[in-house]
């Protein structure tokens, strides 16, 4: 049986091909979004809809660390002064390319939904995920996806606020995917729906937060030389064997698709 801690219940936003069978999943696979399944980050990104496609130095100086969501509100509000409308914005988020290999992850996934039970925890927004997942044609393989609320207000300004509050030092102020992921597998537990490992595959230091609660059962995937793969060796090289789960890390999500392919393989 996977350990999980209480938690309250979150919403399901919707459901995917992953819930057809009749028999649980075996496996959940969480995902991360910018520089994960998508090759920019999205925030940066949108600024391409921006005059001049930049933002004025007055904005960008009131960017403080650990506040990146509140940042992001104050330039989604000069975006909107500047006339940009949520035609705009989609535009960018169906244009921004997939990481390297990702499609051919999504497919192995498709082909085997049976077996993975697949969720999203983004510190992006939910508008610009969607539009992006849509576009690419894998919006159904989630299960659910946690991010920021995002919508269009009667002006049609674009406007962001936090997912949640926690208590985490080691998270931004808006979002601890840890709390997330732990409060969702209480969440499945009290369904009795068990997973036999946790994949989780991602890029950034809010992402190595939540793969530190895997198990030695479980599989973390970071990509190769960003933020959440210099944590998980800087961990190790100071605490070796503190971070129990297996430790994959890709340039390309086709690595991933392998190695979860070789997985199955052995099940059989």
């Amino acid at each position: 049986m996977r350990r999980c801690c209480e938690g309250v219940g979150l919403p399901c936003l919707f459901k995917g091909v992953g819930m057809a069978s009749p028999r649980p999943p075996r496996y959940l696979l969480v995902f991360d979004f910018d520089e994960t399944i998508i090759n920019e980050n999205s925030d940066d990104s949108i600024v391409r809809a921006a005059p001049g496609q930049a933002l004025p130095e007055q904005i960008r100086q009131t960017f403080r660390e650990g506040f990146y969501n509140e940042y992001m509100q104050r330039v989604l509000a000069y975006m909107g002064d500047q006339g940009v409308k949520m035609g705009d914005f989609k535009t960018v988020y169906e244009n921004i390319p997939l990481s390297p290999g990702m499609p051919d992850l999504f497919q192995f996934l498709s082909k085997n939904h049976e077996l993975f039970e697949i969720i999203l925890i983004s510190d992006a927004n939910m508008f610009g995920i969607e539009c992006s997942l849509r576009a690419a044609g894998f919006y159904s393989l989630f299960r659910k996806i946690f991010s920021n609320p995002s919508g269009f207000d009667k002006r049609g300004y674009f406007t962001l606020g936090p997912y949640h509050s926690h208590k985490c030092l080691d998270c931004p102020a808006n979002m601890c995917k840890r709390k997330i992921l732990t409060e969702y597998l209480a969440e499945r537990a009290q369904e009795e729906v068990e997973f036999e490992r946790v994949f989780y595959v991602g890029d950034g230091a809010n992402d190595f937060c939540p793969s530190v609660t895997l198990t030695s059962a479980d599989v973390a995937f970071p990509r190769k030389g960003y933020p959440m793969h210099r944590m998980t060796q800087e961990m190790e090289k100071k605490q070796p064997g503190a971070f129990q789960a297996t430790v994959v890390p890709w340039e390309s999500a086709a690595e991933v698709a392998r190695h979860l392919q070789e997985l199955l393989k052995k099940k059989c």
